[in-house]
């Protein structure tokens, strides 16, 4: 509601991207269910409104999780559709993702299945930016692993998802590969590997908590920075809008 414009361009990219494209977004899948006749129109098109909140920019490189990668790469389609259906060749930029090697997504401390997600019922199959060390070290000691030790190879991890799971946060976390991770706790019991990756978890987060909670307590501090960063994104969106509304013709609204 603050930069209308990303509204404005979605709607825009609402008559560039095909109905294929759309039928085809996992997550939509996912969360329409079977009954995708009775799902939303929403649903269906908010990948044109996120496509729209970075090309509205022109971003060039965007970090991703792995499971936001098929959004991005309908936003390529949408931004070379776009440039070739109004002739104007480089226009959108061609973005491309900024996926971390190692950690490419983070699942549920409850079930490896499933990515960690604030929304999910359980606390505990996630960690909080605001999470104390009791709490954190709580949630590791409780997440889901299996009767096997850990293994020395990489190959050793397939089919033991929170497994493997847990082992990509520890080597992402203090930027390491999962290969250097087995190496030092191949063979070992969980409990030495979880109070490592507690005490590795925490001297990362703790003080972003603290940090967080600290602002919160300003929120002068908070609103003062959300103005001014909503004065500088309408500027560059304004701007870039009033471009795209001369290159699809519509000049009498810019």
């Amino acid at each position: 509601a603050s930069v209308a414009a990303h509204s404005e361009l979605a709607w825009i990219f609402n008559c560039v991207a095909r109905i294929g494209w759309m039928n085809r977004m996992t997550q939509f899948k996912e969360k329409a269910g079977a009954n995708k006749e009775n799902a939303n129109v929403g649903l269906l098109v908010y990948p044109n409104l996120m496509a729209a909140d970075i090309l509205l920019y022109k971003a060039t490189h965007v970090p991703v999780g792995e499971d936001q990668k098929q959004h991005l790469e309908l936003t390529r389609d949408i931004a070379k559709k776009f440039n070739n259906d109004f002739k104007c060749e480089n226009y959108f930029p061609i973005v491309e993702p900024l996926i971390p090697k190692e950690i490419s997504r983070v699942m549920s401390l409850r079930d490896g299945k499933k990515k960690m997600s604030k929304s999910d019922k359980s606390d505990y199959s996630r960690i909080n930016l605001k999470d104390n060390k009791d709490l954190i070290d709580k949630k590791i000691k409780k997440a889901k692993t299996d009767s096997a030790s850990i293994p020395y190879v990489v190959n050793e991890l397939k089919n033991r998802d929170e497994v493997a799971n847990l082992i990509s946060i520890y080597a992402g976390i203090n930027s390491i590969g999962v290969e250097q991770v087995l190496k030092e706790f191949g063979g070992k019991n969980f409990s030495t590997f979880k109070s490592k990756l507690s005490e590795s978890i925490i001297e990362r987060i703790c003080p972003i908590g603290k940090e967080v909670k600290k602002l919160l307590q300003d929120q002068g501090y908070l609103n003062d920075i959300l103005e001014k960063g909503v004065k500088r994104a309408n500027l560059i969106a304004k701007t870039n809008l009033k471009e795209i509304y001369k290159i699809i013709g519509l000049t009498k609204f810019t």
